[in-house]
């Protein structure tokens, strides 16, 4: 089993992008659609949400759903308002020794990875973004050092409110610190339960529990895995190891001999790393995130990519997906 990551410099779509939605849409349609057209939100609905909470980006939805040729159903899903559920795994913490970083795995099925880390400049602000849903956001950082990554969090409940990864986007392409992105969190519905890692270049730090028909919760705790309080989907929290690999990461932040590096090395083996791809929950990729020096370091068993806001390296890599 293989999975192509590609890294990618387009600072307004153009031919990238419009690569990238030509070998995603079938998929992305199919889902979008999986229970019926009628089921998802009518075009002046999604307009009208995204009008309402984020009206920043209401010309880049309309530029990309005109340039996709697919026309209304493109921009329905595009909304990303009240989508097709969807859940992953993933392990997050934050190191705010010496020089802070932001690390995660994502874990999730190789079939439906994008596999693309894009730079762009859609608003004027420089972001660089693990692509999801097209023009959403796995994790990523902007040139104001404001690093962000999500995790699901743990519960069934689906309510109105948006994707989270368009959400991230949008925290990406406005927001300066934790104290803006935290503002944004609380505004914006999400339509299912996430938790939201997030570290600016002040050091500053937070992981935002958010959910549908709910207060945002905000603490200022360095890890997120895939569980929020106690219980909420306990046969999903055991099947994920969502505890353990919580109480794995809190107890080495305990230990003083960590070191930055070590920390983040610890993501390429077990227990954080999973190797259930059969199951659609391994882990795709480990992205580490230095806010202050705009660094991002891309990693693999046996394999490192790093790249930087201030220069990307376009390049294509293989990566074999050992069970």
């Amino acid at each position: 089993m293989k999975l192509l990551f590609r890294w990618v410099q387009e600072d307004q779509p153009g031919t990238r992008w419009l690569q990238l939605f030509e070998r995603a849409w079938p998929s992305y349609r199919a889902w979008f659609l999986r229970e019926g057209s009628q089921a998802r939100p009518s075009l002046a609905k999604s307009r009208q949400e995204i009008e309402a909470f984020m009206p920043e980006l209401l010309p880049m939805w309309t530029h990309l759903a005109e340039l996709s040729g697919e026309g209304e159903m493109a921009a329905r899903m595009l909304s990303l308002y009240r989508p097709t559920a969807f859940l992953a795994g993933c392990s997050q913490v934050v190191w705010t020794q010496d020089e802070p970083m932001l690390v995660r795995n994502y874990d999730y099925d190789p079939a439906a990875c994008e596999g693309t880390s894009l730079l762009s400049s859609w608003n004027g602000t420089r972001v660089l973004a693990t692509s999801d849903c097209l023009w959403g956001a796995l994790d990523g950082m902007n040139e104001h050092g404001l690093a962000v990554a999500l995790s699901f969090g743990g519960a069934k409940e689906l309510g109105d409110g948006f994707g989270i990864p368009l959400i991230v986007r949008y925290v990406l392409e406005t927001c300066r610190s934790v104290d803006d992105a935290v503002a944004v969190l609380r505004r914006v519905p999400s339509h299912m339960v996430y938790n939201v890692s997030l570290l600016d270049a002040s050091g500053e730090y937070a992981v935002a529990s958010l959910g549908p028909g709910r207060e945002t919760r905000v603490e200022r705790r360095a890890v997120a895995t895939n569980h929020q309080g106690e219980g909420a989907w306990t046969e999903y929290e055991e099947a994920t190891h969502s505890r353990e690999r919580e109480r794995f990461l809190e107890d080495r932040l305990r230990d003083p001999h960590l070191t930055r590096e070590g920390l983040r090395d610890l993501f390429l083996e077990p227990p954080l790393h999973v190797r259930e791809y059969a199951r659609g929950i391994g882990t795709l990729y480990t992205v580490a995130y230095y806010p202050r020096t705009l660094r991002a370091e891309f990693l693999w068993r046996g394999a490192m990519q790093a790249q930087s806001l201030d220069g990307l390296v376009e390049k294509t890599m293989v990566i074999p997906l050992h069970p």
